[in-house]
């Protein structure tokens, strides 16, 4: 394994933490400390408890992530969907 290869885990957002940190419970019932990338961030996505989310380790810590993916809980609508159509004249 290289030094920059990173491990991939699926997991479900437990806690919410101070200073945008949150803790995950992995599929499998490991606990880590996760914070949410920089891109999430950039785009504004926010994270709650009981979000399913896809966390990025480095092989070297086990105890700590980075959140790069936030899963769309089913049955969800569109972002549009549901608000009244205006026409202009």
């Amino acid at each position: 394994m290289a030094k920059e290869d990173l491990v991939e885990f699926d997991g479900q957002i437990t806690e919410l933490l101070p200073e945008g940190r949150f803790r995950v419970r992995l599929e499998n019932d490991h606990e880590i400390l996760a914070y949410t990338a920089g891109k999430m961030k950039k785009n504004r996505i926010r994270s709650m408890v009981g979000d399913r989310v896809t966390v990025e380790m480095t092989p070297y810590d086990m105890d700590r992530g980075r959140i790069t993916y936030r899963h769309k809980p089913e049955g969800a609508r569109p972002a549009g969907a549901g608000r009244p159509q205006f026409r202009r004249r």
